[in-house]
């Protein structure tokens, strides 16, 4: 008996330091979506190192042309990373936000070269898309590689006749599409329609 209570007093005499604490190996989490390795969609407008999802023509922006070989590297909150042309580049969703960043990364990095897509395209369409133009005629996946996807906060069908995009935050300009999927008609001020409208081929 009395080495029991001996041992015991021994036991509740030992203090633990509060500031030891045991390390537990962790896992890295996963990322939440695909590091797709393939090309991007479409004409967009970096700020240097950062782009965004309206696709504003403003000044102080350069073009990264549609079919630039993109990687995703990391997915961080409204934002992905990816290497663009080698570059280290970040595409936001501003706009889109109904649409989960996987799925909007997916949009912007795709695995098939829309450049193989338009070596098959007329001249003059091909020539529009390499300008950042829109011009008549044209079919819904040729006006996304030459100008983006409209914002999904405005859009919330690609099937809608009516395409919304905004020049700057000032100048708005509509695409509007036929019963065949084709360009019909880009109505917007004079200043959007002089830097996003093709001029129409000229006729034999």
């Amino acid at each position: 008996m009395f080495k029991r209570l001996a041992a015991a007093a021994l036991l509740a005499a030992i203090v633990v330091p509060a500031t030891v604490t045991v390390a537990h190996a962790q896992r890295p989490s996963p990322p939440p979506g695909p590091m797709i390795n393939g090309y991007l969609c479409c004409n967009m407008r970096t700020y240097g190192d950062s782009i965004s999802d309206i696709n504003y023509d403003e000044q102080g922006t350069r073009i990264v042309a549609v079919g630039t070989p993109a990687r995703i590297t990391a997915y961080d909150f409204r934002w992905f990373n990816l290497d663009l042309g080698g570059k280290p580049q970040r595409i936001k969703n501003d706009y889109s936000r109904n649409i989960p960043l996987p799925a909007f990364a997916q949009r912007y990095v795709v695995t098939e070269d829309p450049k193989q897509k338009m070596a098959a395209f007329p001249p003059a369409v091909r020539d529009a898309i390499l300008a950042v133009k829109v011009m008549p005629g044209m079919t819904r996946d040729q006006v996304l590689m030459a100008i983006g996807y409209p914002v999904a906060s405005e859009n919330p069908s690609l099937d809608a006749p009516v395409w919304r995009y905004w020049r700057d935050s000032w100048s708005e300009f509509q695409v509007q599409f036929d019963e065949k999927g084709l360009v019909k008609t880009v109505v917007g001020d004079p200043v959007a329609l002089s830097r996003m409208l093709a001029a129409a081929p000229a006729q034999p």
